[in-house]
C-alpha cells in the first residue's frame, strides 16, 4: 500500500507549483492543504517546528517576513513565539511541507524525493 501524502503550502508558491508538479508527474496521490485558505493545523505545526526546529521552519528569508514590522520580528525568540506567528502568518512558513506517510520533508529537493518516493 502506498503511503498517504499530503502537501502543505500556498498554491501560487512557484516551489510548491514545482513541488505538486513533481508528485504529479510521478503518480503520486496526494491532498493539498492551502494554508490560506484552511489555515495551519497547530498540532501538524508542532510536529513541524518538533522534527525540524522553529528556526527551520521559519522562513526568514522570504518577502512576508521581510515584509513585517521590525517590532514583530524581534518578538520571534523562540519555539512558542514562532508557532504564534507561524499560524497568524502562514506565509512565513518555509514551504512546502510534504508529508508522505510517517516521512516529513521541509522545502522542495526532487532528487531527496525520488529517494522518498
Amino acid at each position: 500500500m502506498t503511503p498517504s501524502s499530503t502537501l502543505y503550502g500556498i498554491p501560487n508558491c512557484d516551489t510548491v507549483k514545482k513541488a505538486r508538479a513533481f508528485l504529479a508527474a510521478r503518480g503520486v496521490e496526494s491532498r493539498f492543504h492551502d494554508y490560506k485558505k484552511e489555515g495551519v493545523p497547530a498540532d501538524r505545526l508542532q510536529a513541524w517546528v518538533l522534527a525540524f526546529g522553529w528556526e527551520r521552519v521559519l522562513n526568514r528569508r522570504g518577502t512576508a517576513w521581510r515584509r513585517l514590522d521590525p517590532a514583530t520580528q524581534a518578538g520571534v525568540t523562540d519555539a512558542a513565539s514562532a508557532m504564534v506567528l507561524m499560524r497568524s502568518q502562514p506565509s512565513v512558513i518555509k514551504r512546502p511541507v510534504l508529508e508522505h506517510g510517517d516521512a516529513l520533508r521541509l522545502g522542495f529537493d526532487a532528487d531527496d524525493w525520488v529517494q522518498l518516493l
